[in-house]
């Protein structure tokens, strides 16, 4: 089952959920929360400031957005 994974992190097949989004980095936030909301309508998404320190607890239904100051998604948000 070495191929189940794809580039992306998420495991192939019917119905895999989608895990992260690095075709989102360097978009602004908003149309990042756009398409992470498209795959995942029930995630609570997080915009944080990409030097920010933020917990290490794992939640499946959080989205972390990574910005620069100019608001560019600055690394591939996923789930945690």
């Amino acid at each position: 089952c070495e191929q189940a994974m794809e580039a992306g992190g998420a495991t192939a097949g019917v119905g895999a959920e989608k895990n992260s989004w690095p075709e989102v980095v360097g978009l602004s936030s908003e149309e990042a929360k756009k398409k992470i909301i498209q795959h995942k309508p029930d995630a609570s998404v997080h915009v944080v400031p990409a030097d920010s320190f933020v917990t290490m607890d794992y939640n499946t239904g959080r989205v972390r957005v990574f910005v620069d100051s100019n608001d560019k998604v600055t690394k591939a948000p996923r789930i945690g």
